[in-house]
């Protein structure tokens, strides 16, 4: 079953590299990758809405409204539109497997740190020589990909 969990994620990040490569034109022929962020975001609320109602998933619980902190409602916009736009710029400027590469460093080392101390109420992952071999390889692995 975990198998299933892994190409669930895996065919995630197809997808993100496929939007950020829509997107990142979209940015650049607007000369402004917020708009495209924007842009993003509204088509992304859109189409989830139409998911989540098409499905039947569309009820929803006020009374869980009240139990979420108020920033957690606006914290990951924040840090999104931050995110996609730092790529949708680099993008046309590094290339899309240069941008994608060092993105991906970032957030692997970010997550290494994140959940050894647990960061951001997330549960407490260890650091192990055999993570950070891991971590390493990766990190080798994208310097060659950027390497001519």
């Amino acid at each position: 079953m975990k198998i299933l969990f892994y190409l669930l994620a895996f065919t995630g990040g197809i997808f993100l590299a496929i939007q950020a490569g829509f997107n990142s034109q979209l940015g650049s022929l607007l000369k402004n990758p917020v708009i495209a962020v924007i842009s993003a975001s509204m088509a992304s609320a859109v189409f989830g809405l139409f998911y989540m109602f098409s499905v039947g998933k569309g009820s929803i619980q006020l009374s869980n409204f009240h139990q979420v902190p108020w920033y957690l409602w606006f914290i990951g916009g924040l840090f999104s539109m931050i995110g996609i736009s730092l790529y949708f710029y680099t993008i046309p400027k590094l290339g899309i497997s240069k941008m994608i590469a060092w993105g991906l460093c970032g957030q692997l080392l970010f997550s290494l740190l994140a959940g050894k101390f647990g960061w951001l109420n997330l549960p407490v992952e260890p650091l192990t020589a055999r993570r950070l071999l891991g971590a390493f390889a990766m990190v080798v692995g994208i310097v060659l990909i950027n390497s001519k």
